[in-house]
């Protein structure tokens, strides 16, 4: 439903927080030195239920916290995929996967070697945007989408990965210079000492900051040792009651050994407050150089992660079948600006990552250059960081190969290629996803509805070259096999080629 909701109940001409005539963007034609930095900082598998600001009272994060304080805080923000890829695929042009191509993790040839590439080539992605409109680029972390070795997207300050997965994040391998070499440093405190860097060398200029963390990321034979950063310490004789104790769920295929293991859990939250830190080496070097009023900072996460919740550890991929349970799609999402943004004020607008790039240009002053094809989702909010009301349909949609979903405040449905299983859940009384009600009696009624909605959401957006439900193809690979999907059968549901 469409509805006029001030969900965000603040005005700044009444709290005196206008922005000064000084900060507005001028138009482009004018030139960007007026215009806000972006600070986007992007971690990887973290939840809200990891953040204090979201209720956590056993890990640290105070430096996180504080932004929220100092800015506005979502409390419904959804990825719409399970994995890293597709979901910074997303975040970086506002597209969906059937739109942009990317459907799960790249593999490493698409990342390193002859044939390599990027897989955002064919787009006018929120980087290169910036970068004809007069701003340095620079990533520091994360990239996992293609040709890793050379800098991408009008990024001039590249320091990468050369994979995605994390084994571990000391003595690891970076991409520096364009050749890869060890690093001793741990990766997280290595991202922000880059990223500080890029923020002082462009202090006088417009500037751009990708700083994509590979942490706390919770995954693989890492999490079976000690952290090895300064909260180790402080968290080796914690119980850490914020991870259920939880029976895993007879879907949970990989990470079984990490619930209720209190080293996992440990390691986990260490690595959590170690993300905290970097955030408040950034935030010291804005106020320190003055420019605090004249950046925007975005603290998200690419995509969720479970402990423990609901029977589940990781994502929708370590499960068969591929699922979207809330633990995956939930993300934290904090916008902070001072004298544009209201401070310690929440949002519960359901949003989606491909909500983000459409925002932060309106933020900017360059909603215009929003590409117009291939046609996003993805919805402008900036009227909700500025006080204001807005029309919102509080609805998500999400994609992950074979799995599609529509979720809405009070319901999600799930529809699977091949016909199922499918999924219906009433949120409200059954937060935890755990009783199906598709084909029950007294929700066939709102299972239709959700249906409807859903293919028509995908028939609109879906571009025929990357929409795996009607035949198309994958970059990078498909997790569930090579083959193509095929499209739906005449009685509607979707089928395999």
């Amino acid at each position: 439903m469409n509805r006029t909701r001030p969900l965000c109940t603040f005005l700044a001409a009444a709290l005196g927080l206008l922005m000064p005539a000084s900060m507005i963007a001028a138009p482009s034609t004018q030139g960007s030195a007026a215009r806000p930095n972006l600070v986007l900082i992007m971690t990887d598998n973290q939840g809200p239920w990891t953040l204090g600001c979201y209720g956590n009272r056993e890990i640290r994060t105070p430096h996180i916290d504080r932004l929220a304080r100092e800015g506005m805080r979502f409390t419904q923000a959804f990825a719409n995929n399970a994995v890293c890829s597709p979901t910074r695929a997303t975040c970086l042009t506002g597209l969906m996967p059937c739109q942009h191509g990317v459907h799960k993790y790249i593999s490493q040839d698409v990342m390193l070697g002859p044939n390599a590439y990027n897989t955002l080539a064919e787009f006018d992605s929120l980087p290169r945007i910036l970068s004809k409109s007069g701003y340095v680029c620079g990533l520091s972390g994360k990239w996992h989408l293609g040709d890793n070795l050379r800098p991408q997207e009008g990024f001039t300050f590249w320091v990468t990965k050369p994979g995605g997965h994390t084994t571990g994040f000391t003595d690891q391998q970076i991409i520096e210079h364009g050749k890869i070499r060890a690093e001793p440093m741990h990766q997280t405190e290595y991202w922000t000492r880059r990223g500080v860097e890029f923020i002082e060398r462009n202090k006088d200029r417009p500037f751009f900051l990708f700083l994509a963390y590979n942490g706390p990321y919770g995954l693989g034979q890492s999490m079976f040792s000690e952290s090895r950063n300064r909260h180790a310490a402080f968290y080796a004789d914690k119980e850490l009651t914020c991870f259920p104790q939880a029976k895993p769920h007879p879907w949970l295929r990989n990470n079984r050994e990490m619930i209720n293991n209190p080293v996992s859990m440990r390691k986990y939250a260490a690595e959590v407050s170690g993300i905290d830190d970097g955030v408040g080496e950034v935030m010291a070097t804005l106020a320190k150089l003055g420019l605090d009023d004249r950046t925007l900072v975005v603290f998200m996460a690419d995509q969720g992660l479970a402990g423990g919740h609901s029977g589940f550890w990781g994502m929708g991929d370590h499960t068969r079948p591929l699922t979207a349970y809330d633990g995956t799609m939930r993300i934290p999402l904090i916008f902070r600006q001072p004298g544009r943004i209201s401070p310690g004020h929440k949002c519960d607008l359901m949003v989606a990552n491909y909500d983000l790039m459409p925002t932060i240009l309106s933020h900017l002053g360059l909603a215009d250059k929003m590409p117009a094809r291939p046609k996003s989702p993805g919805r402008d909010f900036d009227a909700v960081l500025k006080g204001k009301p807005i029309t919102w349909d509080n609805v998500v949609y999400y994609e992950f190969e074979n799995v599609r979903a529509v979720r809405t405040e009070m319901w999600k449905y799930i529809e699977r290629i091949g016909g199922g299983p499918n999924e219906l859940y009433g949120l409200r009384a059954d937060p935890g996803e755990r009783y199906n009600l598709y084909d029950a009696p007294a929700s066939l009624e709102t299972q239709k509805r959700l249906q409807e909605r859903l293919h028509a959401f995908f028939d609109r957006y879906a571009e025929p070259k990357w929409d795996l439900w009607h035949g198309g193809d994958a970059k990078g690979g498909l997790l569930m096999g090579k083959r193509p999907y095929g499209p739906r059968a005449k009685d509607g549901k979707p089928r395999l080629k």
